[in-house]
């Protein structure tokens, strides 16, 4: 006879609001990642873009029918909406961008581009580009810390 016993969960026990929360934030960051805005997102499953809203936030649960329609729009598998695989730090920098029309239009005309060595190319650019700030902002703490300690030390 087979065991129907569950196994032990050694995730953390979340409530009901804090599902609803992750649930509308993995929504956002799906439908900001495909390049749509609230309101195509709401037009395409006729509803309305004040609805989006309340689904990203978590203050509106979404039905298991909803969460189905959006999951084909946007791609996934509706399972998608539930994994929590993504670090902190990823999350953090997700969360920054997340919200910023620049990134939207970014990834929007991106994924226009059918050229794959363009866009390895275009990759390659950005990750240069990013390097070099960060670098860039290494050596003004560098510098900063020079210059305070020979303000000390006269």
């Amino acid at each position: 006879m087979t065991d129907l016993t569950p196994e032990p969960n050694t995730a953390p026990q979340l409530t009901a609001s804090e599902v609803d929360a992750r649930v509308g934030d993995r929504i956002r960051r799906r439908r900001i990642l495909m390049g749509l805005t609230q309101d195509q997102l709401g037009e395409a499953l006729g509803i309305s873009y004040q609805q989006i809203q309340k689904y990203e936030t978590g203050a509106n649960r979404v039905s298991v029918g909803r969460l189905y329609l959006i999951a084909q729009r946007l791609e996934v598998n509706p399972g998608w909406f539930f994994d929590g695989n993504l670090s902190d730090a990823s999350r953090a920098d997700i969360d920054e961008l997340g919200s910023s029309r620049l990134l939207m239009d970014f990834v929007r005309n991106f994924s226009r581009i059918e050229d794959d060595r363009l866009k390895t190319a275009l990759v390659a650019l950005v990750r240069a580009m990013a390097e070099n700030e960060e670098a860039f902002d290494e050596d003004s703490v560098k510098l900063s810390m020079t210059e305070d300690s020979s303000a000390l030390h006269p």
